[in-house]
C-alpha cells in the first residue's frame, strides 16, 4: 500500500512522545492491521484504481465465509482504516487516506535520524 504524506497534515510522531490517549487511538489502527487477513483487505482496497471496492468482490478473494470477512471490514472500519458506503444491498469500502499515513509517521524515524546526523 502506497503512504500518502502530506506534510502540512502531520509531523512525525517520533519527535514527542504519545499521550495516552493518541497511543490508545493508534494501537487500535495497528492491531487491526496487525491480522493478516485484516492487513490483506486493507491491501485490496487500497490497491484498487477506483479507490473503493464492493464486499462482493472482496469474499471472494478468501475462502472465509461472508459474516467473516464482515467481521474483519467492521474492525478495519472501527479503527478508522476503511469507510463505507451501502448502495442497495451491496457495501463498498475505501481506505481513509490520513489514518495509515498517521500510523505510518509513528514508525518513520528518517526525520529523527536526519536531525541527529545534522546536529553531529
Amino acid at each position: 500500500m502506497p503512504v500518502l504524506r502530506d506534510a502540512s497534515c502531520c509531523t512525525p510522531m517520533v519527535t514527542e512522545a504519545l499521550s495516552e490517549d493518541a497511543a490508545a487511538e493508534s494501537a487500535r489502527g495497528f492491531k487491526a492491521m496487525g491480522d493478516p487477513v485484516r492487513l490483506r483487505l486493507l491491501s485490496l482496497i487500497a490497491a484498487r484504481g477506483s479507490g473503493e471496492v464492493c464486499v462482493c468482490e472482496l469474499t471472494g478473494a478468501f475462502t472465509l465465509s461472508g459474516p467473516t470477512i464482515s467481521h474483519h471490514l467492521k474492525v478495519l472500519r472501527k479503527a478508522g482504516l476503511v469507510d463505507s458506503e451501502r448502495r442497495g444491498t451491496w457495501v463498498y469500502y475505501r481506505v481513509v487516506p490520513v489514518k495509515p499515513a498517521e500510523l505510518s509517521q509513528l514508525l518513520d524515524t528518517s526525520t529523527v535520524t536526519a536531525a541527529a546526523e545534522a546536529g553531529t
